[in-house]
């Protein structure tokens, strides 16, 4: 048995079978993929509920290879590298495009599984291809961007090639005519300025770091819970009991809303049950700050969906992937 604790960063207490750390692609050739067994980066968007029984799988392979056309920066990414690293090392070298990205955790590898996103960008934006390891062909294929089924924290690696498919390798295609994004939250205070991609970078990671903990003091996955995209009419009522709700359309009929506004009003900041806690800063972030354990944060995730259900009529969702014993535990959204 190998401990889990230090190899996700909500570091609840877990075991697993087997550890195979894969520094070389061609290491996959060689597992068996006997179920159950699952992917791991820098454990930043999981948390193992429990001893996981089966093999674990740590993708640790280094590369970045920059290639440019008349237009565009092509970016060739090992799965293992780091993704902050990443943004940061592109932009010393005066590229931008990833700067709304910041101070996202974990690999470059995990990005498109959950289709990464923060301040009105998302990895589908700069996205060009990438190579797996198809476990049914035993062999290595590339996607491009409409195989990758992209949708809102989602692609196809959630869904049809969940447990199929280990990506090795990420293209991002990067313009050279850089544009900022400042449209989302706070960064529209910088409207109307002269901004450089390093100014926004600087500014992003100001602001996550004031509202997140850093996983190394205080065990945490990040935003835990997914903005909640729910019917126009559902909002136009709320908005007459909450006119200062924070919302955002994304298609005719369909709004965002805040999860972390939601869980606030629904009066949860600083609520605990065991080990577990709605960080005080920033309700839509748990905490690990007292040795919790799987069945106190299932039983936390419950509360907030059921008070906010209770109170908003609204069906929050984790967008953090939670792993038992023989691989996904899902948890039901709706509560009535």
């Amino acid at each position: 048995m190998h401990a889990l604790q230090s190899l996700h960063t909500f570091a609840l207490p877990s075991h697993c079978q087997k550890l195979v750390v894969v520094e070389a692609p061609e290491q996959l050739k060689e597992i068996d993929f006997e179920p159950p067994f699952f992917i791991l980066g820098e454990g930043s968007n999981c948390v193992f509920l429990e001893d996981f029984q089966g093999s674990v799988l740590q993708i640790a392979n280094r590369g970045i290879e920059i290639s440019e056309t008349e237009l565009h920066y092509h970016v060739r990414v090992a799965a293992g590298e780091n993704w902050h690293q990443l943004v940061i090392k592109l932009l010393n070298m005066g590229i931008g495009g990833l700067e709304n990205l910041a101070l996202i955790p974990g690999t470059v590898g995990a990005a498109p599984v959950q289709n990464i996103g923060a301040y009105g960008v998302e990895l589908a934006d700069v996205f060009d291809s990438l190579t797996g390891f198809d476990i049914a062909k035993r062999d290595f294929v590339q996607l491009n961007k409409a195989q990758c089924q992209f949708g809102y924290r989602d692609s196809v690696f959630k869904g049809p090639l969940q447990g199929q498919f280990v990506i090795t390798e990420v293209t991002l295609k990067l313009p050279k005519q850089w544009q900022p994004i400042l449209a989302y939250g706070p960064l529209k205070a910088l409207q109307g300025q002269s901004v450089s991609p390093q100014l926004v970078a600087d500014r992003v990671i100001q602001i996550r770091r004031s509202k997140l903990p850093d996983p190394t003091v205080c065990a945490n996955a990040g935003s835990f819970f997914k903005n909640p995209v729910v019917e126009a009419q559902l909002v136009d009522t709320l908005q007459e009991q909450y006119p200062d709700m924070p919302m955002y359309p994304v298609t005719k009929g369909k709004v965002k809303l805040a999860a972390g506004w939601l869980i606030e009003q629904a009066g949860l900041k600083d609520h605990r049950i065991g080990g577990i806690r709605v960080y005080d800063k920033q309700a839509l972030v748990l905490v690990n700050d007292q040795q919790g354990d799987g069945t106190e944060l299932l039983a936390m995730i419950e509360h907030i969906q059921q008070s906010v259900w209770g109170k908003f009529a609204v069906a929050l969702m984790p967008e953090v992937r939670l792993i038992a014993a023989q691989g996904e535990h899902s948890v039901g959204g709706m509560h009535g």
